[in-house]
């Protein structure tokens, strides 16, 4: 699939294709679900990169999806900054955030890298919880400002889904130009081994920091379209279980493909709204969809060859 991103008329028609399902259907309710499709991806898009090309493990990307989405409520609604620019301004306090932790923590490895992001989205989470009037605590951050194109308010699932899918295409764009780059070729050395890649003068520590820093501000601007469009901010969608969730799509679409999380994203959707409507009828099934996801995760790296490095 990567190699498809290489013709620079993939994504034009991709964008087209995108263009052409509103028509197909007029229900609020799909379009709701490509919007958050769209959203979820772009976080799994940065934690792919992670996993797939560096190998690195993080189970604290639903920490920087939420500083996005909190970074923006605070700036429109504390400071009244223009929602655009808060956007902007939460992805690069988000991207600072990043490269101060990502510098101590990408020196641990395997199990001990997992835990310690495991760590930051708790701590995240706490000081959501805990941030009383600034972050609103348990309750959240209701009544943030629409995102407006001149004098056209984006309020609705349609405008929204028009906004999104665009911005998650450039996105694949833009990892697509990193991993051509030297870095990208530095990150498939790092996969294969990190002491090899050290012994040819690589700065390991570097690469992996920067591709940290990148997948932080992509949900960063995930949770910020997040929040734009819900219209509050609460902690409870940035918690542990949306980080495995992350985990679960990437493997599944693949985690050393450009497009993989995006199915990835797209499969593990559906399955958590066919969750939900069995849910509404059967409640014991309401709370099983994070043993679900940990079953099938399970199952995934069990049945699943470990392999080389991705091919790009």
């Amino acid at each position: 699939m990567n190699r498809l991103l290489r013709h620079n008329w993939l994504l034009p028609v991709l964008g087209l294709i995108l263009l052409a399902v509103p028509p197909l259907t007029r229900s609020p309710y799909y379009m709701s679900i490509g919007v958050f499709v769209a959203l979820h991806a772009m976080v799994a898009l940065g934690l792919g990169l992670l996993l797939g090309y560096a190998g690195q493990v993080s189970l604290g990307q639903a920490a920087f999806y939420g500083l996005g989405a909190y970074g923006s409520a605070i700036l429109t609604l504390h400071y009244h900054w223009d929602p655009w620019l808060a956007l902007a301004g939460a992805a690069v306090i988000t991207g600072l955030a990043a490269y101060l932790i990502g510098q101590p923590t990408l020196k641990l490895h395997g199990n001990y890298l997992a835990m310690a992001t495991l760590g930051l989205g708790i701590i995240v989470r706490i000081l959501f919880n805990e941030g009383g009037e600034f972050t609103g605590g348990p309750s959240g951050l209701p009544g943030i400002p629409d995102l407006r194109l001149g004098p056209l308010a984006i309020r609705d699932d349609l405008r929204m889904y028009l906004l999104v899918w665009p911005v998650l295409c450039l996105q694949v764009l833009l990892a697509s130009n990193l991993l051509r780059s030297r870095l990208g070729r530095c990150l498939r050395a790092i996969h294969y081994s990190e002491i090899a890649a050290g012994s040819c003068a690589i700065d390991t520590g570097r690469a992996k920091v920067m591709v940290f820093v990148f997948s932080a501000v992509c949900a960063s601007v995930a949770g910020s379209l997040y929040a734009h469009y819900v219209k509050f901010v609460n902690p409870e969608p940035f918690s542990f279980a949306f980080s495995i969730e992350l985990v679960v799509m990437v493997i599944v679409g693949g985690a050393g493909t450009l497009l993989g999380p995006i199915i990835g994203t797209a499969v593990l959707t559906v399955i958590t709204q066919v969750l939900v409507a069995v849910g509404g009828r059967y409640p014991v099934v309401k709370d099983l969809d994070v043993v679900i996801f940990g079953l099938l995760l399970v199952a995934i790296l069990i049945v699943r060859q470990r392999k080389g490095a991705p091919r790009h």
